[in-house]
């Protein structure tokens, strides 16, 4: 018996509109469902991004309440050929990128923030010893 993959990651939101608009519209992902002033949910392959609202998730009766105070943190594995491109993208935007790294194991990364302060960072699998398979198999563009 193991833990085999995190199935779902959760970032705090203040405006769920704005926050709605950055990850559909700029980072292009999947939104599965949404319940005005509470949360926003996207797919990403086999694991989900939810985004709540701090302040409603705390008042939650359906499921146990919960929320954070300041920004989280979460990394979306890329391509290496993807990595300029997506930073490309994000400028065009005008999101600003926080910082590059390079890491031990091999495979970079940079980080920029979302609307409501969280840090997120794009990275290639490398940075933890794992295959580019891992981020490209079955993703159809």
């Amino acid at each position: 018996m193991r833990l085999r993959s995190v199935l779902e990651t959760v970032l705090y939101v203040d405006d769920l509109d704005a926050a709605a608009r950055f990850y559909g519209e700029v980072l292009g992902l999947e939104q599965v469902s949404h319940k005005p002033g509470l949360f926003v949910f996207y797919r990403l392959d086999a694991q989900m991004l939810l985004l709540f609202v701090a302040e409603a998730a705390r008042q939650s009766s359906k499921v146990p309440p919960h929320g954070a105070v300041g920004p989280g943190h979460a990394c979306f594995a890329v391509a290496e050929a993807e990595l300029d491109a997506w930073a490309n993208r994000l400028e065009g935007h005008g999101i600003g990128i926080e910082q590059w790294q390079d890491w031990p194991r091999g495979g970079r990364s940079f980080y920029f923030r979302d609307p409501a302060g969280n840090s997120l960072e794009l990275a290639t699998p490398r940075i933890w010893g794992l295959s580019e398979a891992f981020s490209t198999s079955d993703q159809q563009d």
